[in-house]
């Protein structure tokens, strides 16, 4: 049968450096337990304030992967 499926999932990054480490984090550390990502979508991006500076980046990433059957 052609075709394949997909599974979505949400993830947060966190990085005290930028948008783009913390998303590498996330991909990373998601990819220790999920097979086969193919997509990262951000949603969103934050920042954390403190004292009127920023001391952390946040993204909220969509992550799809291969759904294997069992």
């Amino acid at each position: 049968m052609p075709g394949s499926v997909y599974k979505v999932i949400e993830v947060i990054g966190t990085s005290d450096v930028s948008w783009e480490d913390a998303a590498n984090r996330a991909v990373e550390l998601a990819s220790e337990s999920l097979e086969d990502i193919r997509i990262a979508e951000v949603i969103t991006q934050d920042v954390k304030i403190e004292n009127g500076k920023i001391t952390a980046y946040r993204v909220k990433l969509s992550l799809s992967f291969k759904f294997k059957k069992s």
